[in-house]
């Protein structure tokens, strides 16, 4: 897919509003990832990838590391968030935090995609990686479209004649903030389709 990104700025800031220089070349950068990414072929997908970059990164269009105090962080060292995070050491709950466009968390997070974009151990050896833009971008993409966060994928929610961007959400997080992310995918698609090129 090809997208004419100036048309699709317009439009988005029509349906938003005004793209400060830093989040224009943030948006600028993903779309362009998008357009290079040969797994990604239905504008619905690209729509709700953005709409949970838009939320999960706090409308900054960066990859970002999760707020928050260090002690806040030592719940995921314990019962019931560590085992499921894969979190088997002290400190592994600030050290794993969330980060990159959808949040990662956990140490078993960091080693599952580290293996699965074949980086060996590198994103457990050094978590801040996952900040690198096309780094964050392969997590996004690979985990969404082939159900790697929580075993839901693109498209069981968004295929044929199926859309259901509410349900989406568990995707990444269960049904939090399911609604807002959903209506912010509605308005994208529209500003995606407006800008694809044949």
């Amino acid at each position: 897919m090809w997208f004419n990104h100036q048309t699709f700025y317009t439009a988005y800031e029509q349906a938003f509003a005004p793209l400060s220089a830093p989040k224009l070349s943030g948006l600028d950068r993903l779309l362009g990832f998008v357009q290079l990414d040969p797994d990604v072929a239905d504008v619905r997908w690209v729509a709700y990838m953005l709409a949970t970059v838009k939320h999960e990164c706090a409308d900054s269009w960066q990859p970002i590391t999760e707020f928050g105090k260090d002690s806040y962080f030592l719940q995921y060292e314990r019962p019931p968030k560590a085992g499921p995070l894969g979190n088997t050491q002290a400190g592994d709950g600030l050290r794993f935090k969330g980060r990159g466009y959808v949040q990662i968390t956990g140490r078993g997070n960091y080693g599952k995609l580290s293996k699965r974009l074949g980086l060996g151990t590198s994103l457990v050896d050094d978590p801040e990686r996952v900040l690198d833009p096309l780094t964050a971008y392969r997590i996004m993409s690979i985990g969404m479209r082939e159900g790697v966060f929580t075993g839901k994928t693109l498209s069981a929610y968004l295929a044929g004649d199926k859309t259901d961007y509410v349900n989406a959400r568990r995707i990444i997080n269960r049904l939090d903030q399911a609604d807002k992310i959903a209506g912010y995918a509605e308005r994208l698609q529209d500003c995606l389709e407006g800008a694809l090129q044949s």
